[in-house]
């Protein structure tokens, strides 16, 4: 009889890890831009459960014991990763899921040849549907980075801490080109949003929700004063990279947007405008501002779509 021991352990490993993955997936859709985007993620995290029950019955079929408490581990661990990634920024948790996926990846390959070793057409068969679905799961996560290396996700949403600590890496990352003079004002115009951060902290709100008020509240003006005050220092590139923020959180005027007339725009001109872009930053402050004013999802749609098109073509993803 031919030994099973490597291929029981590595549909374990796997089975473990699944459950991981489903819980990170229902995790996500709370993330979602979209209403299809969000169904995406929950067909996602359905179709998990179906492989997690197809490996559970071929782990069963080769002698073996599933591990009763994978789905308690997976929920913990998934709870676990979505609380780091609080402290985190948006493209470094999507890291850590996309090594998740590579790790499933690798393993259901190594399961496959662990398969045909063992002389097991079934394992072989589960096998090959793991592989396609995780390899099509990498591919999407990867479109995703790629969208937030353009100018910003167009999938998933940061959550609010996500985007606090999100603006504070770009604001860290400024370049130290302002005179002192200058640099004092871009501050202080900063630090002018921290009484009304500090009021609602006093009230023992949400950090979630404290994060969210104090960057709607504050950031609008603040952002806009520094860069006034860098541009009128001459901090050309400083200035560009404050710009670049209230791009990425639609506060930008009608004026400043990338499509002449933008405001006036009927949905259907909107979208023929969006497609003609070929700037991913140009296309990401339509989604932000459509996201933050007008809320018209047929461009909001029409410009995710485009962008996604973009990092596709830039990482190499067949469309």
């Amino acid at each position: 009889m031919t030994d099973t021991t490597r291929l029981l352990a590595q549909l374990r490993a796997v089975l473990d890890l699944t459950h991981t993955e489903i819980q990170i997936a229902e995790t996500r859709v709370a993330q979602a831009r979209t209403e299809a985007v969000r169904q995406e993620l929950q067909q996602n995290a359905d179709n998990g459960r179906e492989r997690a029950m197809a490996i559970e019955n071929t782990i069963r079929d080769l002698g073996g014991v599933p591990d009763v408490i994978g789905p308690f581990i997976g929920r913990a661990q998934a709870v676990v990763k979505a609380l780091t990634e609080q402290a985190q920024p948006f493209d470094e948790a999507l890291l850590g899921d996309l090594a998740l996926e590579g790790q499933l990846l690798d393993r259901a390959r190594y399961a496959k040849a662990l398969a045909v070793a063992a002389q097991q057409p079934e394992v072989q068969k589960l096998a090959d549907r793991l592989i396609t679905a995780h390899a099509a799961t990498v591919d999407w996560l990867t479109t995703v980075l790629a969208e937030d290396a353009l100018g910003g996700p167009a999938a998933l949403r940061r959550t609010p801490m996500q985007a606090v600590v999100g603006i504070a890496v770009k604001v860290a990352n400024l370049p130290m080109a302002l005179s002192v003079r200058g640099a004092d004002r871009a501050a202080q115009a900063v630090r002018n949003t921290r009484p009304a951060f500090e009021r609602l902290m006093s009230r023992g709100a949400h950090a979630g929700e404290v994060a969210a008020k104090a960057m709607s509240a504050g950031r609008d003006a603040a952002l806009h004063s520094a860069e006034e005050v860098t541009r009128r220092e001459g901090a050309d590139g400083a200035a560009d990279r404050l710009h670049a923020m209230r791009s990425s959180v639609g506060v930008l005027e009608p004026e400043e947007l990338p499509i002449p007339g933008y405001d006036e725009l009927t949905v259907t001109d909107a979208v023929a405008a969006v497609k003609e872009l070929s700037d991913p930053a140009d296309i990401r402050a339509i989604i932000a501002y459509e996201e933050a004013h007008k809320r018209r999802q047929r461009v909001i749609s029409a410009a995710q779509t485009r962008v996604a098109a973009i990092a596709q073509e830039i990482v190499g993803i067949d469309q």
